[in-house]
């Protein structure tokens, strides 16, 4: 997911930096990278371009949000682990030490 969203943040900037920078206005032609656009076309790739990055931002948001509490849990279950396996080695030890009674 945090992956997904870096990937979509990086191709709308570079979408946006590069019509930013290689735009060429002709008369009524449009360049883009060499290759000419229609004023429409050139909306679409600019409306385009910044989705990604809203989206990429919105999944880079919830990833990080899903991380982070599949991280506490794990620490929770950690933690409960460890207070199972305490109790588990005292209740052995009481029964230990009952059956050493006995005998």
């Amino acid at each position: 997911m945090l992956l997904l969203g870096l990937i979509l943040i990086g191709a709308g900037a570079l979408v946006i930096v590069a019509t930013v920078f290689t735009a060429e206005i002709d008369g009524r032609h449009l360049e883009v990278l060499g290759v000419t656009v229609s004023p429409l076309a050139l909306f679409l790739l600019g409306v385009g371009a910044g989705l990604a990055v809203l989206w990429g931002f919105g999944i880079l948001k919830y990833g990080t949000k899903r991380s982070l509490r599949q991280r506490r849990e794990s620490k929770k279950l950690e933690e409960l682990s460890e207070k199972l396996e305490i109790a588990d080695r005292e209740r052995h030890r009481d029964n230990d030490d009952a059956d050493h009674d006995r005998s």
